[in-house]
């Protein structure tokens, strides 16, 4: 995994700002789109040399005062700031004590079990922070069996993505559906945790540039809500909206619902689950 991901991201964050967009003034022969360190440094109120230590990663301890300067800076929106402090607290000296050496938890409570029956027929899946599935609907398993997604013992859909050679033909936006999936891993998942780097080695290998070209990338936040399209072997395509749930820290699983984006997908799934029309209802807008 990437050792110094906070300061990537300051550095990406950095370059991707145009002094223009913080009202500062370019002269002719600037040759940097972005940000200097030095007007960086001076619009969050903190010397060249610390700024230089952070992206280099050589400090790992920002303050919370000077993670809110830079991202006043930066013009950072919510879910950047968040991943900002995430970044900031898995990266610093007592990050190993962070996550702790717990793996991972299987175990789903009876009122997640409870609320997952009551989102039938819609598919909806329960994962932890790896991407292991836990649970999910019976909706679920009808639109996901015939993908291979909950093929083998511990079903993982990330290793699903990468790995399975019907995942490209799943999804005929396979980039944008992998930039999404590594978005959530990397924001949900400790960067410490040994079961994280496990499944990050084992992925570097058997998925390679795909992967790996995207895990050394910038961090970026994930998106709260999209859709996505899936070109399903029984009842053809299907556009499907999502929304993310995310369960305590204490359990660190999230339940992923997908809605029907479009009329046309509404009765496909509702083929799929042999119920009668209208029972699955679009999600329009």
């Amino acid at each position: 995994m990437a050792d110094n991901e906070l300061g990537t991201f300051l550095r990406t964050r950095r370059e991707a700002v145009t002094p223009v967009d913080v009202g500062l003034q370019t002269g002719p022969r600037r040759r940097t789109p972005g940000l200097r360190r030095s007007e960086l440094a001076t619009l969050a109120g903190i010397s060249v040399e610390y700024l230089t230590r952070l992206e280099q990663g050589r400090d790992r301890n920002p303050s919370p005062s000077v993670l809110g300067s830079l991202a006043d800076a930066l013009r950072l929106s919510t879910d950047e700031r968040l991943l900002l402090r995430r970044l900031a607290k898995a990266s610093g000296a007592d990050a190993a004590f962070c996550s702790g050496d717990t793996a991972p938890s299987q175990v789903v409570r009876p009122t997640v079990h409870a609320l997952l029956h009551r989102l039938e027929p819609t598919p909806a899946v329960l994962v932890n922070w790896v991407g292991d599935i836990l649970a999910h609907t019976d909706g679920y398993a009808r639109f996901a069996g015939p993908l291979g997604i909950l093929d083998g013992d511990r079903p993982n859909v990330v290793r699903y993505l990468f790995t399975d050679e019907r995942a490209r033909g799943v999804y005929p936006d396979w980039d944008r559906v992998a930039d999404d999936q590594m978005a959530r891993f990397r924001q949900g998942a400790p960067l410490v945790d040994a079961l994280v780097v496990a499944l990050v080695d084992e992925l570097t290998v058997t998925a390679g540039a795909p992967f790996a070209d995207r895990m050394a990338a910038a961090p970026a936040p994930p998106r709260r809500a999209g859709h996505d399209l899936v070109a399903h072997p029984e009842v053809g395509p299907l556009r499907l909206a999502h929304e993310v749930l995310s369960l305590p820290d204490a359990d660190a699983q999230t339940i992923l619902v997908h809605l029907p984006a479009d009329d046309a997908t509404a009765a496909a799934l509702d083929r799929l689950h042999g119920r009668t029309p209208g029972a699955l209802r679009a999600v329009n807008g």
